[in-house]
């Protein structure tokens, strides 16, 4: 398969995120509704996490068993090990750090329903439940954009796979990883607006949150074609995982102040047998 095939084929795998982007602006929907999407994404989410983690330990396995058969000495085992424990970390503090940073100092949260009605304030108090109001969708808003970033260095990593299988000539198996990587990618997009919880995002920001979170498999299926590394692998796995993890935190932390606890674990478990499903196409193509 020529290189133009595999970007152009990567292309779609990765962009095929946009189909569940467009539910983001759905509007009127109940805290039922909500705590559903937000924990069908999770399970998702939570899916994939297991995915980058055995993607991750099998490098590191393979390496071992190197220094076992006497192939090559430890040192790129804990070299791997010692990237992996960094990126990981990056991935889970280094973000919390960031989003500590990000949010405006002092936001006050509104009032909740069935207090005082915003008919009854003062321009002041009117004021400032506006901003809180705004800081809240800002809030959102950067916890959605973490969720397709995340995804988006786990898709890399796919399309590492992709571009590596293509210029192997293994056609049959680039073609099935990238159907499969497409069926991910197009649940992947409930997982970046499920934690949006009611706030609904501009089309401009579901294109970029679309770019970052799918781009990546296009651009890693060309950078696949022509390098093959083990570390490059190694790195955005460990990041996407410490991501993914962060995200879970934020993601159960919003769920359960609007209760629906039972419902919302019914769905975390379809999340993750949706994954699990998707995934079988591509473990098909592998056999």
């Amino acid at each position: 398969m020529s290189f133009a095939n595999t970007a152009l084929l990567g292309a779609i795998a990765g962009f095929t995120i946009f189909l569940g982007l467009p539910f983001g602006r759905a509007t009127g929907l109940s805290a039922r509704a909500r705590v559903g999407l937000s924990m069908l994404a999770a399970g998702v989410l939570a899916f994939l996490f297991m995915d980058v983690g055995a993607e991750a330990l099998g490098i590191l396995e393979h390496h071992l068993e190197a220094y076992k058969s006497h192939d090559a000495s430890l040192w790129p085992v804990v070299g791997l090990f010692a990237l992996l424990s960094a990126g990981f970390l990056a991935g889970v503090g280094g973000i919390a750090s960031a989003q500590r940073r990000l949010l405006a100092p002092g936001a006050t949260l509104p009032p909740v329903a069935g207090g005082e009605s915003t008919a009854a304030m003062t321009a002041p108090e009117l004021a400032d439940h506006r901003r809180a109001l705004g800081a809240i969708e800002r809030r959102a808003l950067r916890t959605g954009m973490i969720i397709a970033t995340a995804i988006g260095l786990h898709n890399f990593a796919e399309g590492l796979a992709i571009g590596v299988s293509s210029q192997a000539g293994q056609v049959g198996l680039a073609t099935v990883l990238i159907v499969g990587f497409a069926l991910h990618n197009a649940t992947e997009g409930f997982g970046i607006i499920g934690p949006l919880n009611g706030v609904r995002p501009s089309w401009r920001w579901l294109g970029l949150a679309g770019l970052v979170a799918g781009g990546p498999t296009f651009v890693g299926a060309m950078v696949g074609y022509q390098v093959t590394s083990d570390t490059l692998q190694l790195l955005f796995f460990a990041l996407a995982g410490g991501a993914i993890l962060y995200v879970l935190g934020e993601i159960w932390s919003g769920v359960r102040r609007l209760g629906h606890t039972e419902l919302g674990l019914y769905m975390l478990g379809a999340g993750f047998l949706i994954g699990i499903a998707t995934d079988l196409v591509v473990a098909y193509g592998g056999a």
